[in-house]
């Protein structure tokens, strides 16, 4: 098999697509990438379609040998990129030849990175999808939720640009602005003393947090209660009994029964997922039209 065989995998190493949209009225979880602004411009930058089949690397210290003349692309967090000992540019695209070794240290900054292959990897789709959920047990190489490991043959085709290409800095997602909440659901059951504390008190990302949810550490809320659940959408803000907010991510549930105080932008989400832990955040109210134009321009620019 033609492609990139696994030398080291890093401590979580997932294939990722589109998602698997379609299920979650039977509990399963749409998945996909964590960041979709990296993940995007990574297919992009080797002409991929939306949503195709690419590697998202958590936190670094990958080792791939390549078997195959084809051209990759990288994305996301910032760390040492070598091919061969070279080092590459961030947020760019390159040709690879049988034999060559390409490591991904350890991120200096961020948290993820993409690393798509011209035309795609390809990975047999489960439930119209190939993404790596390990929770649920479904996606990724073999289909069982697995995250890569030593030995495994990422396979892609051979491939040819004109040369390299790179992502100007204006289109990279900043960490440092606070993230954008939208008020609604059960926000108007929390008192007004209540919101204006989730706003202004100091809000750090803890270990704890993962592809399923960000959770945060501060002073408590005051959250109303209630007895039933709902469905629930990536970005969405719960608070439980204990005060500390939880904002669901890309492998959450589907079904929650804590209230919701809001919802994150979407691209805000994306920006949570390239925060480190134990870092500080930030949070400024929004409204729903800005982050549809956001998230509508974004869609038209990738031709989603």
């Amino acid at each position: 098999m033609i492609g990139l065989q696994v030398i080291k995998p890093g401590p979580l190493s997932l294939i990722q697509d589109g998602g698997r949209s379609g299920w979650q009225h039977l509990g399963v979880s749409p998945g996909g990438p964590m960041d979709w602004q990296a993940a995007a411009w990574a297919n992009r930058l080797v002409d991929n379609p939306w949503g195709s089949a690419l590697l998202e690397v958590a936190l670094g210290g990958v080792e791939l040998e390549c078997r195959v003349s084809t051209w990759l692309a990288l994305t996301g967090a910032d760390a040492p990129v070598e091919l061969d000992g070279s080092p590459l540019s961030a947020w760019s695209r390159f040709a690879v030849h049988p034999g060559q070794r390409l490591r991904i240290g350890f991120a200096r900054s961020g948290q993820r990175f993409y690393l798509a292959a011209a035309g795609g990897f390809a990975v047999c789709a489960v439930l119209g999808s190939a993404s790596t959920h390990v929770r649920e047990g479904m996606g990724g190489l073999a289909g069982d939720g697995v995250a890569l490991r030593e030995g495994d043959v990422l396979a892609c085709a051979e491939a040819s640009f004109p040369g390299v290409a790179s992502v100007p800095w204006r289109y990279r997602l900043s960490a440092e602005a606070p993230l954008r909440v939208i008020l609604g659901s059960d926000s108007a059951d929390f008192s007004g003393e209540q919101l204006d504390a989730f706003f202004s008190r100091p809000w750090h990302l803890t270990p704890r947090s993962d592809r399923m949810g960000a959770r945060l550490a501060g002073e408590g809320l005051v959250a109303p209660s209630r007895e039933w659940s709902q469905g629930v959408a990536r970005g969405a803000i719960q608070v439980p009994p204990d005060g500390q907010p939880i904002i669901l991510q890309a492998d959450r549930q589907t079904m929650g029964g804590y209230p919701t105080i809001g919802w994150l932008y979407p691209r805000d989400s994306w920006r949570l997922a390239q925060i480190p832990p134990n870092s500080p955040l930030r949070f400024a109210r929004g409204n729903l039209i800005e982050a549809q134009a956001e998230l509508r321009s974004f869609y038209n620019f990738f031709g989603r």
